[in-house]
């Protein structure tokens, strides 16, 4: 089962994943970019910020998404795969750079994904007083440089487009506790797996 853990900065993902990894057995971790040798050289390009051209960054992240898929899902389909970030956070991001259309973003994905979409998307919603707090406390990258009001743009995006794709997905209020978190998303990964 494959499973992505969506959400801009700062939002719980890693904490929530690192709970999952001491639920389930045999579970598998990983992320987008940086979850294979080419992501982690893509994911230092991505996080400088330095691309000039906003499709040479989505083509980046689609070239990035079609060898993670090779090496990391399509071998491991029978296993509970836990993504953090994927195709969804993609969308939200290409979206939110402007002069893409959601359409052919999820044609793009499609084809980096081999047509195989996650089994169970959960989308961590973050407000703009928490991301404020949070983004208080860390060293920012590139990305997160293009400031507040971007990545709160990108996570509309990511709703947004949630609402339209025809895939399992639980929402999530990243402002709650962590165990309550950690509990909605146990039992909704058990109801698929």
């Amino acid at each position: 089962m494959y499973v992505l853990f969506e959400g801009i900065d700062t939002c719980g993902k890693s904490t929530q994943i690192e709970l999952i990894e001491q639920v389930f057995d045999n579970v598998i971790t990983t992320k987008e970019p940086g979850g294979t040798k080419f992501g982690v050289q893509a994911r230092e390009i991505l996080l400088q910020d330095s691309l000039s051209s906003k499709r040479a960054e989505l083509l980046l992240f689609l070239a990035d998404r079609a060898e993670h898929y090779a090496q990391i899902i399509k071998p491991n389909n029978d296993k509970l795969i836990i993504s953090d970030r994927g195709f969804l956070s993609g969308i939200g991001y290409a979206l939110a750079n402007g002069d893409f259309e959601f359409n052919h973003l999820v044609e793009l994905n499609k084809f980096a994904l081999e047509e195989t979409f996650p089994d169970l998307i959960i989308l961590f919603i973050s407000n703009m007083e928490t991301l404020k707090q949070r983004m208080g406390e860390k060293k920012l990258d590139g990305i997160e440089l293009r400031g507040l009001e971007y990545l709160i743009s990108v996570q509309e995006h990511m709703e947004e487009s949630l609402a339209k794709l025809k895939i399992p997905y639980l929402l999530i209020d990243a402002t709650d506790s962590i165990e309550n978190i950690h509990q909605k998303i146990i039992k909704r990964v058990q109801e698929l797996f």
